[in-house]
């Protein structure tokens, strides 16, 4: 297995750091004091063709893999982790939903405006008492004719408060049923979905996330995503390929740490020399650089083997799991170089540790991942 760039790859790479530099670096502070929401950003890549990576020409996107999809995704994070999420969002989730579930007819409603960036994209699976038991949601669809009522609120969710489109999960079948989710398009401006309480977060501020109200929302039956029942069975393929999208956020929040820690490091003075020179430091960027490549390596063998095996829990799971564990781990490795520095706005790897965190957790905690590992080893 060839882990080794291919020139496009290098081309893409470049294209998106020299992009993050230009629009995303230079704001990254102002948009996390404020919670701003960079809406022309996420146009902007657009354009470039990054809200459909994984789409094919012919439905609008990029027609791209995953491992180029892990490369876009590391190098937003390394600019700015709310940007990649809200990228990660809306073409993992949302937009690669409705590509792979659709029917021909939504495809060529939805995909073209979520993949040029003219639509933003959400995808509402989590309630305030649903999380890692996402089987358990209480969101309602009764069919009434030829539509559908759905009520219930949703949390949690990326986008909630700007999504042009939304994927919403509701209980549509009988308690005792395994197959009784389904899932739903539903357009902004749909009576009955109202968009709630925008979350005051602790890291990744730039980056929506919102309660999503469903007040008797009625929708057409033509707005049913997939199979009726198969909503929760399609969902945990699609957090399948999310997952791989964290876990390349989080390298990327490792790269920046040890970037911005190897800079300080040989700028900061003490006892005469850089800081750079001693061991206790040198230990800690080498521990850093190994760690944070191994998780590398892991997203892009999985990554690899989403390419071509479609379905892989175990190594999506390996890689999100390890990956975002180093990335919290590398971000106060990276503040504990900068010292008292590091615990100030003043250098950007105290917003790192901040942003890091919601790799733990986001697209299933850390504890989750273990247990899908572990099923997935008990089971081969």
């Amino acid at each position: 297995m060839d882990f080794t760039y291919s020139d496009e790859q290098e081309i893409l790479r470049e294209t998106i750091r020299d992009f993050a530099r230009a629009h995303i670096t230079p704001h990254a502070k102002e948009w996390d004091e404020q919670q701003h929401f960079p809406h022309d950003v996420i146009k902007k890549l657009g354009e470039l063709g990054m809200m459909g990576i994984l789409v094919n020409a012919e439905s609008g996107g990029a027609g791209l893999g995953y491992p180029e999809y892990v490369i876009a995704i590391e190098e937003l994070a390394r600019a700015d982790p709310s940007v990649a999420l809200s990228v990660a969002a809306h073409n993992s989730l949302c937009t690669n939903h409705i590509y792979q579930y659709g029917s021909d007819d939504q495809r060529k409603r939805y995909l073209p405006r979520l993949c040029s960036g003219e639509w933003l994209g959400a995808w509402a699976l989590t309630e305030p008492g649903s999380g890692s038991d996402a089987a358990s949601i209480r969101t309602t669809g009764v069919q009434d004719g030829d539509y559908w009522i759905l009520n219930g609120t949703k949390n949690f969710t990326t986008h909630g408060t700007y999504a042009d489109v939304y994927v919403i999960f509701a209980v549509t079948g009988k308690e005792e049923d395994y197959q009784r989710i389904t899932a739903f398009i539903v357009e902004r401006g749909t009576e009955g979905l109202i968009p709630g309480k925008k979350e005051n977060k602790l890291g990744c501020r730039a980056s929506d996330t919102a309660s999503v109200v469903l007040d008797n929302c009625r929708v057409s039956s033509e707005q049913v995503l997939g199979t009726l029942g198969d909503g929760f069975a399609d969902a945990l393929r699609i957090l399948d390929g999310g997952r791989i999208s964290i876990a390349a956020m989080a390298v990327g929040i490792g790269l920046a740490c040890l970037d911005h820690s190897i800079q300080y490091s040989k700028e900061r003075q003490q006892f005469g020399n850089p800081i750079s020179k001693f061991q206790a430091i040198r230990f800690k960027l080498a521990d850093m650089a190994t760690r944070i490549e191994a998780a590398r390596l892991l997203t892009c063998q999985a990554a690899e083997k989403k390419e071509r095996e479609g379905h892989v829990p175990q190594f999506s799971s390996m890689a999100k799991l390890f990956a975002s564990e180093v990335a919290v781990w590398a971000a106060e490795e990276a503040v504990q170089i900068h010292g008292g520095y590091g615990y100030t706005k003043d250098y950007p790897v105290e917003k790192y540790w901040r942003d890091s965190k919601l790799c733990t957790i986001g697209e299933g905690t850390s504890e989750i991942q273990r247990l899908v590992i572990a099923r997935e080893i008990l089971r081969s």
